[in-house]
């Protein structure tokens, strides 16, 4: 029988968090911009819960990163929200929503639930710290097949109601999201045409 076990990961889980990216995001990904020691040493000292190593079946299989920050109307950019990457000066122990930076899952990993095991832990952190919700900034890596005929704007409805399917925000809904907005310029993303989706889950314990 397979198991999922999730927990906060340290620095000294750097060699297995590497691992993970280097199999999630191969080349011609570029190197720096997979996690270094640093990035894992500032999450462990910030946020420790908002970082989360995914074992299957006791291999590392996946990982997620996250912080705690208060949105305002408008568009940010990932480097603005992440610090970039390095979530020291923009996590908020004060504010009211759970922002994803990261989530990776080894190729041999995905389609066993591992994914979904870390969206449904970071919804349970959500609630454990009494947040009104959790956000990220999603990918639309299919929008490049639809750019010449639809806004991103347009495309989000179209992926939100089914008739399109999109890789990566197609599964965020799956997990419950709803996409708010897109953000332009939100990283750089050919595929994407450098656009995300604003992505929410609202915690029904505070939103009733």
């Amino acid at each position: 029988m397979s198991s999922i076990d999730i927990r906060p990961y340290t620095l000294d889980d750097y060699n297995e968090l590497l691992l993970i990216q280097k199999e999630a995001f191969p080349p011609p990904f570029p190197e720096e911009l997979w996690w270094s020691r640093a990035h894992i040493e500032a999450h462990a000292a910030t946020f420790p819960e908002g970082g989360m190593i995914a074992f299957y079946n006791g291999a590392p299989a996946g990982s997620a990163t996250s912080l705690i920050t208060t949105l305002h109307e408008g568009s940010h950019t990932w480097d603005e929200v992440a610090d970039h990457g390095y979530i020291r000066g923009t996590h908020d122990p004060n504010g009211d929503t759970l922002y994803g930076i990261d989530v990776c899952v080894r190729p041999d990993y995905r389609g066993r639930g591992v994914a979904s095991a870390l969206y449904e832990q970071r919804k349970q952190l959500v609630r454990g710290l009494g947040l009104a919700r959790y956000v990220a900034g999603c990918r639309i890596p299919g929008y490049r097949e639809w750019a010449d005929r639809l806004s991103p704007g347009q495309y989000m409805q179209e992926v939100a109601a089914g008739r399109i399917h999109d890789l990566v925000l197609s599964f965020m809904l799956r997990q419950g999201l709803t996409a708010v907005q897109p953000l332009p310029g939100y990283v750089e993303d050919d595929e994407s045409h450098n656009y995300a989706v604003l992505v929410e889950w609202r915690n029904p314990d505070v939103n009733r």
